[in-house]
């Protein structure tokens, strides 16, 4: 039993942000020698890598749930004339 849905958004923008981190302690270290202005785009990519895979689960999750949701009314409305009959 799942207790929390998966979001992969905050997966990779942590993935990210350890990467960056794994990078920085590398520079600190002495092990790796970079500028700062080498981290900047990679923290702002993994960023808008994390958004666009957000958005992609959103719309992925929003068309099962308008599926799932159209299956199960199936049935015709009660009355389209206007009046109260039921059929």
């Amino acid at each position: 039993m799942l207790r929390h849905e998966f979001r992969p958004g905050r997966a990779v923008a942590g993935l990210a942000m350890l990467g960056l981190a794994g990078g920085y302690a590398a520079d600190a270290a002495g092990a790796w020698e970079v500028p700062w202005t080498f981290f900047l785009p990679l923290l702002l990519g993994g960023l808008w890598l994390a958004a666009t895979v957000t958005w992609a689960a959103y719309m992925l999750r929003r068309r099962r749930e308008a599926r799932k949701a159209s299956a199960e009314n199936t049935v015709a409305p009660a009355s389209t004339s206007g009046s109260h009959a039921i059929r």
